[in-house]
Order: C-alpha cells, then sequence, then structure tokens
C-alpha cells in the first residue's frame, strides 16, 4: 500500500473497510502498490531454482511481533502459537509449502509437488543438496520419521488431525517417499505442508533440546530462541537450496506485546515492520509508513462448555450468540476491522455459503430463548489479548442487555486453557481468538481445527459424542473423500449443523493491520494470517 500523507483517521478505516471487503489478498496487495519492486509470485511448480527476488541482499531485516512465546516451543509437531509458527515458516520445510503471503503452494523439500501414482498412492522425491542447519543431509528416513511420529496417537499431536487422510509416508528409496492415502483426497500438495521434516537423529537425542532450538532446512538459521532475551535472532543458512534463499544476513524480530511500544518502534525506524497494528494509531502511522489490513479467516470466537452446567442446553447457547451487539463490536469495538460471521468462513473464502442459523441483529430472539429456559446468570472468560481489547466489555454488556448476570473474568491465553482444559466444571462461555488459516486455507483444515480430533471437541468443549459432534465427523468424511461441489456441498452442511449448534462459532472474522517501511524493506507483503512473513523479503539495511 503507498504511504497516505494527509489521510484523516475516519477516512482511512473508511478505506481499509472497503479494501478488505471488496478484495481478495492478491487484489488487495495489487491495488495497494505494496512496494515498488514487487518480483514474480511463486508458482504452483515445482521448479527448485530460486523465484525470490535479488533486490534487496542488505545486511538486516527488523520487526515487532506482538504475540508471545506459547506455552510449548517451536517443535513442529506441537507448536501452535503464533510467534512460534512464524518463525517456523523462515526455519522449517515441509514436502511443500503453502506460501504466507500468496498463498500458493510450491514444492519445498519435495523436488516436485506429489506425483500421482493412482488415486490412493503418490510419491515425492527430495530436493537435491537440501540439508539441516546441523550440516546433516535431509533423507527419506527423516521424511518417514517426521510423518510416523505426527500419526502416533501417543505423541497427540494437534497436526494429526489435518492428515487424517494419510496411511502411510514410507521410504521407497534413498531419494523418494511413498504417500498412501486411506482413502482419495483431493487436497494432498496443500496438506502435506502441515509436515514439517525434521532430522530424526537430533530428535531422538534429545526431543527437549529440539523444542527449545529446532533444527530445520529453511532459509534462515534460528541462533537466539527469544525465551531469555525477548528476541528472535536468525542468520542467513547459505546451504540452503530452495526456492526462496534468504536475502540478508540478518532478521531480528523484538516480542514487544504492548501497542504504544510497538508503533513507537516503528515510528522511530528501530524496526521495519509490526503486526497487529492498533486501530488507534493507524491514521497516524499512515502519513508516514505503510499500512494495510487484509480481510482473512482470522476470528473471535465464543466457545461453550457442552457438557455440563447452562450451556449444554443448545438454547442458552443460541441466546448468547443472539444477544451480541455485532454492529457496535466490529464497528466501534474493532474500528470496522472485522466483519460479523455469517458463516464458518469468512465472505472472500471461496467455499463461503451463508449460514441456515444467522445470529446477528437477533437480540429479541435471545430474550425469547432465555425465557424458555430461564437462564439468569453466566461465567464469562475471556483471553487478554490487546487486539479486542474493546470489544470484552461490549460483549459483556450485550449479554447484561437482554437479562443475564455476567460472572465475568479475564486471563492471559495461556492462562485461559490452563484453567479450562479437562475441567468441565470451570467455565459457561470462553472468549478468545483464533487462527487455524496460519496452516492452510481449505474448509476441512480450517474445520477440523476446531471440530474433530479431541483437545478442542473433548477437553475444553465436552462436545465429543453429541448427535451435532456426530453429524459433523460423518460430514467431514464425506468432503473429505469429494471432489468439487459435492465435497462443498457437504462443507456447506457442516457450517449449518456448527451455526445452529454453536459449541464453538466465530463472532467476526478480522482483518489483520500491518505496518511497515516500504523504502527499506523490498517485496515485502502484509498477509491475511496471524503473524509477520519475510519468506523471500530483502531489506537495504
Amino acid at each position: 500500500m503507498e504511504n497516505l500523507p494527509g489521510t484523516t483517521r475516519r477516512g482511512f478505516l473508511r478505506l481499509v473497510g472497503a479494501m478488505g471487503a471488496a478484495a481478495t489478498l492478491t487484489g488487495t496487495l495489487a491495488a495497494c502498490g505494496t512496494t515498488p519492486a514487487q518480483t514474480a509470485a511463486p508458482t504452483t511448480g515445482g521448479s527448485a531454482a530460486p523465484t525470490a527476488g535479488t533486490a534487496g541482499t542488505g545486511e538486516k531485516i527488523t520487526a515487532a511481533i506482538s504475540y508471545q512465546l506459547g506455552t510449548n516451543g517451536y517443535d513442529p509437531m506441537t507448536t501452535s502459537s503464533a510467534l512460534t509458527l512464524a518463525a517456523n515458516w523462515h526455519t522449517m520445510e515441509g514436502l511443500t509449502e503453502i506460501h504466507p503471503a500468496t498463498r500458493e503452494v510450491y514444492a519445498a523439500l519435495g523436488a516436485d509437488l506429489p506425483k500421482k501414482v493412482d488415486d490412493t498412492t503418490y510419491e515425492v522425491s527430495l530436493r537435491d543438496g537440501a540439508v539441516f542447519h546441523d550440516g546433516s543431509p535431509v533423507t527419506t528416513d527423516d521424511v518417514e520419521f517426521s510423518f510416523a511420529r505426527v500419526l502416533d496417537p501417543a505423541n497427540k499431536s494437534l497436526y494429526a488431525t489435518f492428515i487424517a487422510f494419510v496411511d502411510s509416508v514410507t521410504k521407497k528409496d534413498d531419494t523418494t517417499v511413498t504417500v498412501k492415502l486411506k482413502y482419495p483426497f483431493s487436497l494432498v500438495a496443500e496438506r502435506l505442508s502441515v509436515v514439517k521434516i525434521v532430522p530424526k537423529a537430533a530428535v531422538e537425542a534429545d526431543a527437549k533440546a529440539f523444542d527449545l532450538n529446532p533444527i530445520g532446512s529453511g532459509p534462515y538459521k534460528m541462533t537466539d530462541n527469544g525465551a531469555a532475551s525477548q528476541k528472535l535472532v536468525f542468520e542467513k543458512f547459505d546451504t540452503y537450496t530452495g526456492q526462496y534463499p534468504a536475502r540478508v544476513k540478518t532478521m531480528e524480530w523484538q516480542v514487544i506485546p504492548d501497542d504504544s511500544t510497538r508503533t513507537n518502534a516503528l515510528t522511530s525506524d528501530s524496526v521495519q515492520a509490526i503486526d497487529s497494528v492498533p486501530a488507534a494509531n493507524l491514521a497516524t502511522l499512515a502519513s508516514t509508513k505503510s499500512v494495510a489490513a487484509v480481510q482473512g479467516f482470522g476470528l473471535l470466537f465464543a466457545m461453550f462448555n457442552c457438557g455440563t452446567g447452562p450451556m449444554a442446553e443448545v438454547k442458552n447457547r443460541q441466546a448468547v450468540m443472539a444477544a451480541l451487539d455485532y454492529d457496535k463490536i466490529c464497528k466501534v469495538g474493532m474500528s470496522d476491522l472485522a466483519t460479523p460471521s455469517t458463516s464458518f468462513v469468512h465472505k472472500e473464502h471461496p467455499a463461503y455459503k451463508e449460514a441456515a442459523s444467522q445470529w446477528v441483529g437477533k437480540a429479541d430472539q435471545a430474550k425469547a430463548l432465555l425465557a424458555e429456559t430461564g437462564l439468569k446468570e453466566v461465567r464469562l472468560l475471556a483471553s487478554n489479548h490487546g487486539w479486542f481489547a474493546a470489544v470484552r466489555p461490549m460483549i459483556k454488556e450485550s449479554l447484561e442487555a437482554v437479562g443475564l448476570t455476567v460472572n465475568y473474568e479475564e486471563k492471559a491465553s495461556s492462562d485461559v486453557y490452563g484453567t479450562i482444559d479437562g475441567k468441565p466444571e470451570s467455565f459457561d462461555i470462553v472468549i478468545a481468538p483464533g487462527d487455524p488459516s496460519v496452516f492452510g486455507d481449505d474448509a476441512d483444515l480450517l474445520l477440523r481445527w476446531w471440530y474433530a480430533g479431541d483437545t478442542w471437541t473433548d477437553s475444553r468443549m465436552h462436545w465429543k459424542g453429541q448427535e451435532s459432534y456426530i453429524k459433523v465427523q460423518e460430514l467431514l468424511e464425506t468432503a473429505a473423500a469429494a471432489t468439487g461441489d459435492a465435497q462443498k456441498a457437504a462443507w456447506h452442511e457442516i457450517f449449518d449443523v456448527v451455526a445452529e449448534n454453536v459449541p464453538l462459532y466465530p463472532i467476526f472474522h478480522r482483518k489483520s493491520p500491518t505496518a511497515f517501511d516500504p523504502e527499506t524493506l523490498i517485496d515485502f507483503k502484509p498477509i491475511a494470517v496471524t503473524g509477520l512473513s519475510f519468506v523471500g523479503v530483502g531489506s537495504t539495511k
């Protein structure tokens, strides 16, 4: 996006809103002219030849990230925090990858995209010369090991649910692996990207050390994990042979959760880009830097304890969703950087269809449902993420406006899940953000993150085993084995089931506001998912 000198805050927000509503990611960036020196976007082809630009091969990229380290480390089998995932985009590789900015799938550690042998068999050959950061070559044994540990139920990997269609990944020879499927699946290339290939010897030698300081094969090698310094440091990996070699010698990401401090870091030029730009600072930043807000799937959700207490009654869950003042929440609380949900996915998603059950503007229906059930009081637990601080009191006020007494509590994100995991007596409603689109964009993946596997459905929602849960599992399998319109029809049916039963459901889908210095960052693109990406990005510094 070009600089917007003299733009008023209100005018800027109107622009942002129109931009996010009307354009896809690529269209938005093209329309905004993100930087003057864009290079060609990566293709889905399997060429190992570098396609990133060559300008801006400076010394350093600096950034400030709003998200802190999560409760676990960087091991790609288990990590799910926004910060560690963004770091792993630069240090780890799967057989395929999805580019964080263009969202296109490309061959990464694979020499080409998966080759279809028959409906349930694919083969992938490794990229020539690929080595890990410790100097050891990437082997087919490493690939076999990396998939086996994700698929092993004993490891409780959150990523296993994304590759439920995989029966096995085995070594065919020293350069090729065979991927056997349980059933035909149309998104093999996209989905293999969720499993990062790790060095078997290093993980087996000391899994805890690997979690703290991962060894990948990506264009950057992490030299400081930020645990003590609150600063992630990366060095260019000179032996990288893939499509997106590092264009600078070092990267440094400061972990700055405080909105004002993070904004000041950019305005003072101590960093070149920041994520989660506070709405109040957008206009100020637009006068000197480039800013963009890209509509994505990332959302704020309401999750209910479906197993015990008042929210075991679906009418009470529906009443809470119907009670919310979506217009105020999105326009005022989020400064137009959010859109009320009308389906599980946002309107710009290729699988979007408006759900049969709608909750926007239904406060009267909320009162009627509560009159029917007699519910008077609820416990509400919210995470304390700064970007929706203004929304939290509006949600509480909305529930009070329909006659509920709200016992409100607010905690850090990790403490929220520490409070509720496996403890059905601990909560009625949780309000928190989520963005599984950091793993991929297809509806199957997005649905499975929350509505399949046990972590969310059993340990948190206590929804597993209920009739609507069983229906969703059946439809997920139907969609996974289908293609085209039949696949979309099954997803749309799931959208209707979760919209009606609301075990966990979006309140809104948000735009991701990013600010950066276009004069010193080359080929940088704001992304529609949580975090920042410097894959293929150069710097003049």
